[in-house]
């Protein structure tokens, strides 16, 4: 007898268990953009390796130094990304100032250190950090918040275009001064999206593309580097063949990697005087080895973190969450396509790095960072939305009680009466 009972009521919790509902993990972050950013690391590393090994041995002596330093950056940038997960993305608003204040001392420390390489100074602690990646961050954090603080009064020349421009100029002519053309051109271009997104006059937005055209021109017209850079870009895009030998050896590279590519490591233009492979080059080293399909699955990574980037703009709980993925995304994206497109001759010679790609510490910390960010304004949007729907949820429910209540005491009231 005790034995039927103790069998009917295993039975009853197994059929309990059966049909209870499973409880879902449900991840506060966006998981495409998490997974598309571990892809594009992953596979950066792997071709840093192949890019850098020849490059590294003649530079230091060692076939793995490059490498090696790229996996300390890639922990670093990691553990950075992680703490910016939960840190509240308000609060570095509230600290961006002290943070712009930082990234133009250590562009003032550059010029102090003097640490001249390759005809430029760019770097601090023996060519291991770069300030001008940091700038970029720090520029697009603190336009967020003095743009959104200014959302109503950004049509006032006062309040608009003219701070707007000291800021930019401030930052770009230090970076200008280094000299490094593409970062300082990079920073404008920033600003000017930022003021674009923030929603800016648009005859304002005009007149700063006029001025930036005529910085443009001037500089190019003074500055050596950026006259040849031009006047190659120039030329090569009436004939290929008469392009600089950056392009040329580029596009020696993607015609021998064809459709499906040479393999991993067995690229020959990385050995034979490609400037620079693991850093600027790396994207003719990508499309030697992986071919046009390789380089097709990469831009199609940066189109899922476009995407993934202004979607979680979309959903930010506020305007300046909004505008922070917004302009982060974008700079990544952007970065990207100016490497990509100066490889293959379609922009003239600038230094952006790839980001998640390109061996550098100082641009993998940063794209890193910039992902912490943008996935700590996705999980406070979840938790937005959570605490909204809750909130929701309680307010139904009242009123439910409420009215049963109501219904209860007409009951009542009724039955006394007869």
């Amino acid at each position: 007898m005790f034995q039927a009972v103790g069998n009917a009521a295993l039975k009853k919790d197994n059929k309990l268990k059966k049909t209870a509902p499973r409880r879902q993990v449900h991840l506060k972050i966006d998981v495409i953009l998490l997974l598309a950013v571990i892809t594009l690391v992953i596979f950066g590393l792997l071709m840093v390796y192949s890019a850098s090994w020849d490059y590294s041995f003649r530079l230091f002596g060692s076939a793995s130094q490059i490498f090696q330093r790229q996996v300390l950056w890639f922990f670093l940038g990691s553990l950075v990304a992680g703490a910016l997960i939960f840190i509240d993305y308000h609060f570095l608003g509230k600290i961006a100032v002290y943070l712009g204040a930082v990234t133009i001392f250590l562009l003032l420390a550059v010029f102090v250190v003097n640490d001249l390489r390759n005809n430029a100074m760019r770097t601090l602690i023996q060519g291991s950090v770069q300030p001008s990646e940091l700038a970029k961050l720090v520029v697009i954090l603190y336009l967020a918040v003095w743009l959104y603080s200014k959302r109503d009064k950004l049509e006032d020349v006062t309040f608009g275009l003219i701070p707007l421009g000291a800021i930019l100029g401030l930052v770009g002519g230090l970076i200008l001064a280094q000299p490094d053309l593409s970062t300082a051109i990079t920073i404008l271009l920033i600003g000017g999206i930022m003021f674009f997104l923030a929603g800016g006059d648009l005859r304002q937005i005009g007149f700063l593309l006029l001025i930036t055209l005529a910085f443009g021109w001037v500089i190019v017209a003074i500055h050596p580097t950026g006259a040849s850079r031009v006047s190659d870009y120039l030329a090569g895009l009436r004939n290929p063949l008469e392009g600089s030998y950056h392009v040329q050896r580029s596009l020696e590279a993607f015609v021998k990697g064809g459709w499906f590519g040479v393999g991993i490591g067995n690229s020959e233009t990385k050995l034979t005087g490609l400037p620079v492979p693991p850093t600027d080059s790396i994207f003719a080293v990508i499309g030697e080895e992986t071919g046009v399909v390789g380089a097709t699955i990469l831009v199609i990574l940066y189109t899922v973190l476009l995407w993934r980037g202004l979607s979680i703009a979309r959903r930010a709980p506020d305007g300046f969450g909004s505008l922070l993925a917004a302009g982060l995304a974008i700079w990544l994206v952007m970065e990207a396509l100016i490497n990509m497109a100066v490889m293959v001759g379609l922009l003239p010679i600038a230094g952006n790095a790839l980001p998640f790609i390109s061996a550098g510490g100082s641009n993998l910390v940063v794209s890193l960072a910039a992902i912490g960010i943008l996935l700590n304004i996705s999980r406070l949007s979840v938790k937005t939305q959570e605490e909204e729907a809750k909130t929701f949820s309680a307010v139904v429910s009242l009123r439910r009680w409420d009215r049963r209540r109501r219904l209860s005491r007409s009951r009542r009231t009724q039955r006394s009466e007869g």
